[in-house]
């Protein structure tokens, strides 16, 4: 929900009071809504009788010996790879394609919006078809609108809108079906460890991926012929765009053998 509100907040914020006081604003919104939140949270398993309970859990490296975990902890770095650059990006490749810069943020608020029916409808569907099943389904979607909506959508408003609307719901269970996913690679005693594990190798791809797409534009930006800055701007966003599919293309990858090695060649099996 947030994702939907803050968009039009800036909307609203950006032209009057400026970037630096916009940014203070939604700081101060964060900073109500993170002391309730921290206040009231709480857990909710109570640690096994005998079992001293402890507020860390910390990696463990071992645990990539099982081929599943590890490709699908290296599926998750290159999905982070893919989705954090059009949520990065697309307010920038709307106001450069046509549509006015402040206007453009209404797009990060569709492509949230639809995230919210991303995120929920995944999940339901995941308990019936297999967790697995599910995410693989929704990263070949997300490959299909990076490349054959977005890539090709250039100054269509209609294409544009199209491409947040159906990424924004097939993105949307990217990081929800993460945790069920890992999961069912481990006992439960020891999702804590596995889950902090895939987290701090798909931390690398999320640190990254935002300044891999901002160097990819710039030298496509600055890389220009004959149209000058034009031309080399369109090469910038194409390689931009590229990586991001690319990326998702190569998590699909990786997921899909994950699921191999765990149930074998049986697409209609559950899991």
């Amino acid at each position: 929900m947030g994702g939907i509100v803050f968009p039009l907040i800036l909307r609203q914020l950006l032209p009057t009071l400026g970037f630096a006081w916009s940014c203070r604003i939604l700081a101060l919104i964060m900073l109500g809504l993170s002391i309730p939140a921290n206040l009231f949270i709480k857990s909710r398993l109570t640690p096994a009788r005998g079992t001293k309970f402890s507020v860390w859990q910390w990696p463990d490296f071992k645990i990539f010996r099982d081929p599943r975990f590890a490709f699908s902890s290296v599926g998750v770095v290159f999905m982070e790879w893919g989705l954090f650059v059009p949520l990065t990006f697309i307010v920038s490749y709307a106001a450069k394609h046509g549509q006015h810069a402040i206007d453009s943020f209404v797009l990060l608020a569709y492509l949230n919006a639809a995230s919210v029916v991303g995120r929920v409808v995944p999940g339901l569907l995941a308990d019936k078809l297999g967790r697995f099943n599910v995410i693989i389904g929704t990263i070949a979607l997300c490959v299909a609108t990076v490349l054959g909506l977005w890539l090709p959508a250039g100054m269509s408003q209609p294409l544009l809108i199209a491409f947040v609307v159906l990424f924004g719901f097939a993105s949307g269970s990217n990081l929800g079906l993460i945790p069920v996913c890992i999961g069912q690679l481990c006992e439960t005693a020891r999702y804590g460890t596995y889950f902090s594990t895939t987290m701090m190798v798909a931390s690398f791809g999320t640190l990254s991926s935002v300044p891999i797409g901002g160097a990819l534009l710039e030298i496509g930006g600055h890389g220009g012929t004959g149209d000058g800055e034009t031309a080399g701007s369109d090469r910038g966003w194409m390689a931009v765009i590229l990586f991001s599919g690319v990326s998702y293309a190569i998590a699909l990858v990786f997921f899909t053998t994950a699921r191999v090695l765990a149930v074998g060649w049986k697409p209609l099996s559950k899991f």
